[in-house]
């Protein structure tokens, strides 16, 4: 085992040439991050996943009730032994052959029970109330980290000028409030990661899972080897965006259509302008150029620059849904579908309920662009 640490935190990969462990430990006179410290935030993540249940029971439940948001979910389908055995043990979605063996066996018609594994497969989605109150709390915590890391950043030389972030480095002193901001974001996805397994279950599970994973990797690297000061900045530009995000959900959830397009509106041209224009230009940059100048290369930026440009990858990816969603609505101008409802819906259902055909099809008679109502991205995201 101690082999293996000593492989694991071998200086000539973590650190600069003639750079050694012993020069970056903390004393007296001034303080530089460990690598032990990153286990704080472990049981913070824990604190923040409890913090995030009190806050959706006592604070944003009551909110979306006073919002006149209801807990009701979609209809119930009748109770039927048979067909619950086989769609808790068998498969939730029958193929033509299962449906008409179950049609003979129950002598009910294969549109019956077409419709009633769509109601069961329903069922297990969230509420409107479910998805407003995991909005109010990314919400709640994005505004307040972005406000926490604007505050810290104007007061600090490199957020004018990025060459700072590689001056004197490694022996750059880490102050407590860059210590708090770092462990806390860090926590935060840490906690993400933990309840990605029972929130809202979106289609883009795997590249949200990836997100967090490769955010984490970046935090934890940026830390260990004391690039703290273009983290900061890489963290602000993020969190730039993403309460946008979450509000203009919100306002969709309480189907105030015309404020839930003008947040989205400015949320894409944040994100747009931060993640595909500052970011390479401003962030990049300096972590590939100007730090190559200043200090020089050596394995672990290597590893810490990918970490930055596979980041790059995604958001180029989001970029496109966001803009080839806004391009189709205003090319169609009237009728949108919602590919990523989180409510299944037929036209027998739509008929008798009427309200499944709003959670389907978004168009221009209902006020919106045909991207915002149902949350095409705003569901995903």
């Amino acid at each position: 085992m101690a082999g293996i640490l000593a492989w694991f935190w071998n200086e000539r990969f973590w650190l600069p040439h003639n750079v050694t462990w012993a020069d970056l430990k903390s004393t007296s006179e001034g303080s530089f991050p460990q690598a032990q410290d990153l286990y704080l935030a472990l049981p913070l993540a824990l604190c923040i996943v409890l913090a995030r249940l009190v806050f959706q029971r006592f604070i944003a439940r009551p909110c979306a009730l006073s919002l006149k948001i209801q807990a009701n979910g979609p209809q119930r389908a009748q109770p039927n032994a048979i067909l619950e055995k086989v769609f808790t043990a068998i498969t939730k979605h029958p193929d033509e052959k299962r449906l008409e063996g179950l049609s003979k066996q129950l002598d009910w018609d294969v549109h019956t029970i077409q419709r009633w594994f769509r109601q069961r497969r329903n069922h297990e989605k969230p509420s409107v109330l479910t998805k407003f109150c995991e909005s109010m709390w990314k919400f709640t915590f994005y505004l307040y980290i972005f406000s926490y890391g604007v505050r810290f950043l104007k007061k600090v030389p490199w957020l004018w000028d990025t060459r700072h972030c590689w001056y004197s480095y490694p022996y750059q002193p880490l102050p407590s409030d860059l210590h708090y901001y770092y462990i806390v974001e860090l926590a935060f996805y840490w906690s993400l990661i933990f309840s990605q397994f029972t929130d809202i279950k979106r289609k883009d599970f795997a590249i949200m899972f990836l997100h967090h994973t490769a955010t984490i990797a970046l935090l934890m690297f940026s830390y260990i080897n004391n690039m703290v000061r273009v983290g900061t900045l890489v963290m602000c530009l993020h969190d730039a965006s993403d309460f946008l995000l979450e509000a203009a959900k919100m306002a969709n959830y309480a189907k105030c259509q015309r404020l839930c397009e003008l947040l989205f509106v400015i949320f894409s041209l944040v994100f747009i302008s931060t993640r595909l224009g500052l970011y390479p230009i401003w962030i990049l940059n300096t972590t590939l150029f100007e730090s190559w100048e200043i200090v020089g290369p050596y394995p672990s930026w290597w590893v810490f620059n990918l970490l930055l440009l596979l980041l790059q990858l995604l958001h180029s990816f989001w970029s496109y849904l966001i803009v080839r969603t806004a391009c189709r609505a205003l090319a169609r101008g009237k009728v949108l579908k919602d590919d990523q409802s989180d409510i299944e819906s037929s036209s027998d259902e739509e008929d008798s309920t009427g309200s499944a055909a709003n959670r389907r099809y978004i168009g221009a008679t209902n006020g919106t662009n045909g991207y915002l109502s149902g949350g095409v991205y705003l569901e995903e995201h």
